[in-house]
């Protein structure tokens, strides 16, 4: 590597940001082997060539406390500044979190780095005076949904849609998990997905639990697969449940394998609603919350929908209960009628298929490498040629 080598810096604080940024990594690499590529985030980054200077993306700025949490961000900004003073960033791209991001961008954008956010802020779900600070913040926005990049050029910033890296002919299927094993028992089979998180899983960890009973009672010979995203979401379940109920796995890393088993799926709301919509599997939404939080949200969001299946159809494709902080009942009475009804999943599964349709053609990891070098200027191997 040339000593004059161009710093490109990406910067991750949950476990969705670490895999969305692992192929654009790899396709940086591959366009132009003489960047250096250095990271603040997770496994998935490490594995795609970055060079690592800090782990933050391994469990979602680890579920701490918000004061905590706003005390640790401070001190990953502090440290990233200290590293940028000696060493000039060409382009800085922080990925998804923008709460956590922003202090870092405005380091950067001092420091003379160009700044493209991979992953746009969902402004047009909520904040939008936010887009006052990202327009200071960014020299360009990377977009996973189809109507971003309309909404944020109408707004004054560069943006490009790349298609989510999730919904696209080169999905990286998870690598092979030895965690994985193919369950035995009967129909109909459910998959519980906790969250990334471990505050999502000590908020929802139980509920999850509660709905998977019920559907026992009424389909003794149901089979279930907890997929945890994590090692530490699968100790933070663990100590939540105690014994698993019968027929009933737990494992860790194994969403594509369990995504293609599973006949419809419970999952805490977050990307991982598109791993199902990519599998053409039906999803239940949930994620509980106090009645402040739920108060909070119906004031703040604008988008009609809370899960992305749901805002990309346009309508409510699969049910939803985000946030939630009423009883379980209506939870487990839609469960229960899931687990039933083939005819109810494979309505939504067409649904769902005409929903991945609107991401055909797109390499995100690619695409998303190439505005990134564009915007700073630097060559690529494909330039070259």
């Amino acid at each position: 590597m040339a000593a004059t080598a161009p710093i490109i810096l990406f910067t991750a604080f949950e476990p969705s940001g670490d895999a969305h940024a692992a192929p654009v990594i790899r396709a940086l690499r591959r366009l132009n082997p003489e960047l250096r590529i250095v990271a603040w985030g997770g496994r998935r980054m490490e594995a795609a060539g970055a060079e690592m200077m800090g782990r933050t993306a391994d469990d979602g700025t680890m579920g701490i406390p918000a004061l905590d949490k706003i005390l640790a961000i401070r001190k990953v900004a502090g440290e990233i500044d200290r590293w940028a003073a000696i060493n000039q960033v060409a382009v800085h791209v922080p990925v998804d979190s923008p709460a956590a991001n922003f202090p870092m961008c405005k380091r950067m954008k001092k420091r003379g780095a160009r700044v493209v956010h991979l992953v746009a802020p969902q402004m047009w779900a909520w904040g939008r005076w936010r887009i006052h600070k990202l327009r200071r913040l960014t020299d360009h926005v990377i977009c996973l949904l189809p109507f971003e990049e309309a909404w944020f050029r109408a707004h004054g910033v560069d943006a490009t849609f790349v298609g989510h890296p999730v919904l696209n002919d080169s999905h990286e299927l998870s690598p092979s998990s030895s965690d994985w094993r193919e369950p035995v028992g009967g129909s109909p089979k459910v998959l519980l997905l906790p969250g990334s998180r471990s505050i999502e899983v000590d908020r929802n960890g139980a509920l999850l639990l509660e709905i998977l009973r019920a559907i026992r009672r009424e389909f003794p010979q149901a089979t279930a697969v907890v997929a945890a995203a994590s090692p530490v979401v699968e100790r933070r379940f663990t100590a939540i449940a105690g014994a698993l109920p019968a027929g009933t796995a737990l494992m860790t890393n194994v969403i594509d394998q369990a995504a293609a088993w599973c006949d419809f799926a419970v999952a805490v709301s977050g990307t991982v609603t598109l791993d199902l919509t990519r599998a053409r599997k039906p999803v239940i939404g949930v994620y509980r919350a106090g009645a402040l939080a739920c108060l909070g949200a119906r004031i703040m969001l604008k988008a009609p929908y809370r899960l992305l299946p749901n805002i990309l159809a346009g309508r409510e494709l699969v049910p939803e209960f985000v946030p939630w902080s009423g009883p379980s009942a209506p939870i487990i009475e839609v469960a229960v009628r899931m687990a039933g009804d083939t005819k109810w999943r494979a309505e939504i599964s067409r649904g769902l298929d005409e929903v991945a349709m609107t991401f055909a053609g797109h390499d995100p990891g690619l695409e998303s490498a190439r505005v990134i070098l564009q915007v700073c200027g630097i060559s690529s191997v494909e330039s070259a040629n």
